[in-house]
């Protein structure tokens, strides 16, 4: 069962690292908030849908605060269809994560171009950090169906989007565990930026 959405109001706790000193906050979200996805090929800024994902997007701004983006890579680019990143480094070793998020997806949300969403494994609530743009509209491989789970739909470009179609078109092949659609030249995210509004 798809866990129940919460109220207009999120409280997102999150925690933040400067230097070796560890600070905590609390925002409010009211129904979205805005981050930018710094990366060696541009800017991507992208509005988050706390109304409509509260948990993927408390679980996203919890990884972005802490810096855990910072050096890794989009490691998986398929062409017409998703560019995907956020869980690996550049040697394509993977980054432990130690959370992961209820499954979100049939929040109305589809999996349309332009849009993030949070990849998983075979289990429907195995999402932790990793995430993807939808290159084209993916709503009859993603979205969830009365017989499977989807993949959860979380926020849209709003700037950028031309960054995204420069990351979908680039080089790839085989490399680390994987036997294609790897980069051939890494695609890093230097930082995610939460935007303050």
């Amino acid at each position: 069962m798809i866990a129940p959405m919460r109220s207009w109001l999120a409280l997102v706790t999150l925690v933040l690292a400067a230097h070796s000193a560890v600070a905590q906050r609390t925002i409010e979200i009211t129904n979205s908030a805005t981050v930018r996805i710094e990366t060696s090929m541009g800017d991507i800024v992208v509005e988050l849908d706390a109304a409509r994902a509260p948990l993927t997007v408390q679980n996203f701004l919890q990884y972005v605060v802490e810096g855990y983006y910072e050096g890794t890579v989009f490691h998986r680019v398929a062409a017409s269809f998703i560019a995907q990143g956020g869980g690996y480094l550049p040697d394509l070793t993977e980054k432990p994560a130690e959370r992961t998020v209820p499954n979100e997806s049939g929040n109305g949300l589809n999996n349309l171009r332009g849009t993030i969403a949070m990849a998983r494994l075979s289990d429907p609530h195995s999402a932790s950090t990793e995430f993807y743009f939808n290159l084209v509209d993916n709503t009859v491989s993603l979205d969830p169906r009365p017989s499977r789970w989807g993949y959860a739909v979380f926020g849209k470009v709003v700037d950028g989007l031309d960054v995204m179609d420069s990351i979908g078109g680039v080089p790839t092949g085989a490399g680390g565990e994987f036997d294609r659609d790897v980069p051939i030249e890494p695609i890093v995210i230097e930082r995610i930026v939460l935007l303050e509004e």
